[in-house]
């Protein structure tokens, strides 16, 4: 695995409730490739906070294609 896209709509499940997940998971297995997270719907504020205030080298983004070409570019270094 060279990277990581994780686009969530979170229309049931609130963004921030996903962002606390993700932020959780990345402290948990130490990770050493580059993460793309979009998120959308319910909190989404919330979450984008929530992944920023987190010190974690989390590249946000806004809609899936945004997301795609980040993380092929941060993958290609």
């Amino acid at each position: 695995v060279k990277g990581i896209l994780v686009n969530i709509f979170g229309g049931i499940m609130r963004c921030d409730i996903i962002a606390e997940g993700v932020v959780a998971a990345v402290k948990e297995v130490g990770l050493k490739v580059p993460l793309v997270v979009r998120l959308e719907g319910t909190n989404v504020e919330d979450g984008k906070r929530i992944i920023d205030s987190s010190g974690l080298d989390v590249i946000a983004a806004d809609d899936l294609k945004d997301g795609a070409e980040k993380i092929v570019k941060a993958v290609k270094g």
